[in-house]
Order: structure tokens, then C-alpha cells, then sequence
């Protein structure tokens, strides 16, 4: 399967509102958003991300040209842990434009998001992120716990809380 880029994906989504008529607003999740922050070389070959409105006839469309899509209209759902509030509100636009709007998560949140799942590959997406930022574990630890204050009381929050813990003093460890 063929890997997409930013680029590709604004592109279909342009070609997408001009031929379906629909608007698009999509908040960017995944390794795309990476791409977006600067790790251009970062592949991936689907979109991952928060869309407002109906996802059937995008996600269609978005197969039909090839490129899978992991689509919510509440990414907080995709975790016991629950994104931070006000995530929605920092997201910046990577792309705002009559009828599409594709939008970025604030780099804390992002962060955030990343060490919900916690695989390898999501640690280091997370990494770069922070250092490209110039993120601190006193805000990545304080953000994690407006995260966890919002989520239900499950002890999954244990393990995310550990992760965020030993994800920061990686941070610490890699500081000259």
C-alpha cells in the first residue's frame, strides 16, 4: 500500500468538497499531523483524526482513492484515558479554507494522545514532537493529569500515568 502525505491528503480533501459538495473538518492525529509539525519524511498510509460531520461518504471516498482512514467525531473515545480538555479549542489550522478546515492538535496534546496508546513507534512520534517544540515534562506530567481528571476511574489511568512517568525521564535522561 502506498504511503500518503500531507500534501496527498489536502489534495483529495479538496478534490472530495469540490465533487461531493460537503464540507470537511478534520482534526489531524496521526503521522500525518507529524509530517505537518516537520518530520516530512515520517510515512504512514492512512489518516488518523477527529472529524465533525458525517464520516461514511469521506471515509468512502478516502478508500476509493486508496488510502485507509481511522476516523472519530471524538477521538477521546479511542482510549479509556481521555484526551485533555480544551483540546478541540488549541488546535491550530493547518488549512482553512471555505468548506475544508484541517487542524492540528496543540504539541502537549499530541503528546498526550500518543502516550494513550503507548506502542514503541507512538514513544517516539511523542519524542519528536517534544523536542521539536521544546515540550517540558512539567507540562507534558500537568496535561496528563487534566487528562486523567477528565477520564473515568479505571486502572488503566495506573499504567497511563506510568508511561507518562518513565516517557518524561527519558526526556530527562536525554538531556546533555
Amino acid at each position: 500500500m502506498p504511503t500518503i502525505t500531507t500534501e496527498r491528503l489536502i489534495d483529495l480533501l479538496s478534490e472530495y468538497v469540490r465533487e461531493q459538495g460537503r464540507s470537511v473538518d478534520l482534526l489531524l492525529v496521526g503521522a500525518l499531523a507529524l509530517q505537518a509539525y516537520g518530520w516530512r519524511d515520517r510515512p504512514t498510509q492512512d489518516v488518523d483524526g477527529e472529524v465533525a460531520g458525517p464520516l461514511e461518504p469521506l471515509v468512502t471516498f478516502l478508500m476509493a482513492h486508496g488510502v485507509p482512514a481511522d476516523l472519530s467525531e471524538d477521538i477521546s473515545g479511542w482510549s479509556i484515558v481521555s484526551m485533555p480538555p480544551g483540546y478541540r479549542d488549541r488546535a491550530t489550522d493547518l488549512v482553512a479554507r471555505p468548506n475544508l478546515r484541517i487542524r492540528l492538535l496543540a504539541p502537549v496534546d499530541f503528546v498526550i494522545a500518543k502516550l494513550r496508546r503507548g506502542t514503541d513507534l507512538d514513544l517516539e512520534d511523542a519524542a519528536f514532537v517534544v523536542k521539536r517544540f521544546g515540550l517540558t515534562p512539567t507540562s507534558i506530567q500537568a496535561t496528563a493529569e487534566t487528562a486523567i481528571a477528565a477520564s473515568r476511574q479505571d486502572t488503566a489511568l495506573f499504567l497511563f500515568r506510568k508511561t507518562v512517568d518513565l516517557f518524561c525521564r527519558s526526556l530527562a535522561d536525554r538531556q546533555p
